[in-house]
């Protein structure tokens, strides 16, 4: 009963699957990717706050999560619901994708 409950109130990340497209694109990626998924995986994060202190180069922009991947190569966005620790992942990509902004419509 104890692991369900620890399990429970972790973070879900939705979905890695993404994540491994994108790596498999751009292997140099994979690394920073699957070390952002551990983290994410094995914390809890009540609000932006708390995980500006382990992401510190992390952005709330138009309602979404902007992590920087890569020593700013990459940029993963994110939909985070911390009521419910959830985190969908929304894109995966390059900087130059990101800074054309086409990530935005697509809300």
């Amino acid at each position: 009963m104890y692991t369900i409950l620890v399990y429970t109130l972790l973070m879900h990340v939705i979905a890695k699957p993404a994540l491994i497209e994108f790596w498999t694109r751009h292997p140099d990626a994979r690394t920073p990717l699957e070390s952002w998924f551990r983290t994410m995986a094995r914390e809890v994060f009540a609000d932006f706050n708390e995980l500006r202190a382990t992401f510190a180069s992390a952005d709330y922009v138009d309602g979404l999560t902007v992590f920087n991947i890569g020593g700013n190569k990459y940029r993963l966005i994110a939909a985070i619901h911390y009521n419910r620790r959830k985190v969908y992942i929304r894109a995966v990509l390059t900087h130059e994708e990101y800074d054309r902004g086409g990530w935005r419509r697509r809300k």
